[in-house]
């Protein structure tokens, strides 16, 4: 609600989606948290975020919608608007960093599926956090506060505090920038369904081999071969997108290793699962390849595909 028809001070943010270009879980910590090795990519996917100051006392206002092109299904746009959502969360634990009791209205409109790999709730919550640094200004706290808060409340959220291509180790909190990531295309597709994340790791637990030995080779050795020879593609990519949870993943949702053995089928380059899934993503060189590829999964061409949801997509260098 607009108090007196005056707009506060706003910041207007497109928190995007991304890949995993290669997940490796390479150990795991006495508190349980599994340490890991990816390469993260932000992707042409967007939510879109305003936050708002109302400059009188108050709450954290919550307003959201789902795209009405976003066509998602229903699994996939499962999001609540209460005090749980991590956005609300984010915005208050800013707050409570701060000593800001001021009232804040924030509008999220929903494109990224919910509970799908692909990053979409934490980049919201990073979004926020850095609105809430540009909106407060001084008063804001500290940067290295403001990690922390954000490492508190997902191991995602400190790398969408300002999203590009970057390896990112331990449990999410270590994060190199990386230059020379070449132009992928992507089409990024899921089954419709809404894979947990817990589950995921302990079904993972408990298959054999499923941490990655260091010492025979990283997705950072992978990315260096790819970046120094950016032509030769199909002989590297299948290293590269190597991700750790694919065997638990797919156990716990079949339509996972179909869907991806329907991306190669339909030419893609390599093929990956995003985080913990279920989305699946094919690379392509050229446009024309990756919009064929997408008619493909969608049945356009031939019916029954596990695809329920697809986009063409592009890593943001």
């Amino acid at each position: 609600m607009n108090r007196g028809g005056l707009e506060g001070p706003r910041v207007h943010r497109r928190p995007p989606a991304k890949v995993n270009l290669g997940l490796r879980l390479v150990g795991q910590r006495a508190d349980g948290y599994h340490l890991l090795e990816s390469i993260f990519a932000p992707v042409s996917l967007f939510d879109d975020l305003v936050v708002e100051r109302l400059g009188v006392e108050g709450d954290v206002e919550l307003e959201l919608s789902m795209s009405t092109d976003a066509d998602l299904p229903p699994a996939l746009a499962a999001v609540t608007s209460g005090p749980d959502n991590l956005v609300v969360r984010a915005a208050e634990a800013f707050r409570q960093r701060a000593g800001i009791v001021e009232g804040l209205r924030i509008s999220l409109e929903k494109r990224i599926p919910s509970g799908a790999g692909l990053g979409g709730g934490s980049s919201d919550a990073g979004a926020v956090l850095s609105a809430l640094e540009e909106l407060f200004g001084t008063s804001s706290p500290a940067r290295e506060e403001i990690f922390a808060a954000a490492l508190r409340l997902g191991a995602d959220v400190p790398y969408f505090l300002a999203p590009r291509p970057a390896l990112v180790q331990g449990i999410g909190e270590r994060i190199e920038p990386l230059a020379g990531l070449p132009p992928f295309r992507l089409v990024v597709a899921n089954a419709g369904v809404s894979v947990a994340t817990a589950e995921v790791y302990r079904i993972a637990d408990a298959l054999p081999g499923s941490l990655t030995d260091t010492g025979a080779g990283s997705t950072m050795r992978s990315f260096s071969r790819l970046r120094d020879q950016p032509g030769d593609w199909a002989s590297t990519l299948g290293a590269l997108l190597v991700n750790d949870l694919e065997p638990a993943a797919t156990r716990l949702c079949p339509p996972i290793g179909r869907l991806l053995g329907q991306m190669r089928d339909a030419g893609a380059l390599g093929a990956g699962l995003s985080g913990s899934g279920g989305t699946v993503f094919g690379v392509f060189s050229e446009a024309s390849s990756a919009e064929e590829a997408a008619k493909f999964l969608r049945g356009d061409s031939a019916p029954g595909r596990d695809a329920a949801w697809v986009r063409e997509a592009q890593v943001l260098c």
